[in-house]
């Protein structure tokens, strides 16, 4: 397992993005709440690129004007293309590399509690040689009544992408001992919980300890490491802190082929 900031000492890269000989392919899956790019969007894409996905669930993402030029700004200073989502899901997008192949998108809009924020899910269906991937970004309530009812239909909304292999990743505002985290690491695998790799905690530097935001993979997905890249070659601590209020979580998962 790799080291908390302040050691000193390197973390080791996950697997590199390629394609195996069966026609499995180790796909990185970056999730960042990115705060609508209202911090340092320099900072930003510079620990996107270090971490070298080929899938980012972004969570906030710029939602009123121009936001479309926003989340295009951000992918081509990533080197990445804009998928799916952002104002349309009410927040979480979807970006990914050229490696991906996009067969087919949907953003989400769900029910509405007056009073609180709309919530949404991004989603998509990418192709990796044989390998599919469904793929879900979400960022669900602060009321955990409100956010447990997410929890469900974020479950039913990633089984009817009816494809064999998803990951759902974002900021659950909820740690793991939480019903909503319970509900979906009882029905998909932890990243995490899998294969510890990096720093656990997603909260800001500074801030309380508390892991809230993950990345899960359906059954059949075998997760190499999964973690806060913090000490990862070229992610500097001063970008993770310019960047945004959140901390990325980054995994190397090997989707099997169709």
């Amino acid at each position: 397992m790799g080291s908390e900031t302040g050691t000193g000492v390197p973390l080791p890269d996950l697997p590199a993005s390629r394609t195996e000989s069966d026609g499995s392919a180790v796909v990185r899956v970056l999730s960042y709440n990115i705060r609508s790019m209202r911090d340092d969007v320099a900072a930003l894409a510079r620990v996107i690129r270090a971490c070298r996905p080929d899938v980012v669930c972004v969570q906030e993402a710029p939602r009123f004007f121009r936001w479309r030029k926003a989340a295009a700004r951000l992918a081509r200073t990533s080197g990445l293309v804009y998928v799916s989502g952002g104002a349309t899901a009410s927040g979480p997008m979807i970006l990914a590399s050229l490696r991906a192949h996009v067969e087919r998108t949907e953003d989400v809009l769900l029910p509405r509690t007056p009073g609180l924020h709309q919530r949404g899910f991004a989603t998509a269906v990418l192709r990796f040689g044989r390998a599919r991937l469904g793929v879900l970004s979400c960022h669900l309530s602060i009321k955990d009544w409100e956010r447990q009812e997410q929890g469900r239909l974020l479950l039913d909304r990633l089984a009817a992408l009816d494809v064999p292999h998803a990951v759902a990743a974002g900021d659950l505002n909820d740690r793991p001992d939480g019903r909503t985290f319970g509900l979906l690491a009882g029905a998909l695998q932890d990243g995490w919980a899998m294969k510890p790799w990096g720093r656990e905690h997603t909260t800001r530097l500074g801030d309380p300890l508390q892991r809230i935001d993950a990345v899960f993979a359906t059954e059949g997905v075998e997760v190499l490491g999964c973690g806060v890249p913090m000490g990862l070659r070229g992610v500097e601590e001063r970008d993770l802190r310019a960047a945004t209020d959140h901390l990325p979580v980054l995994a190397a998962l090997r989707v099997p082929a169709a």
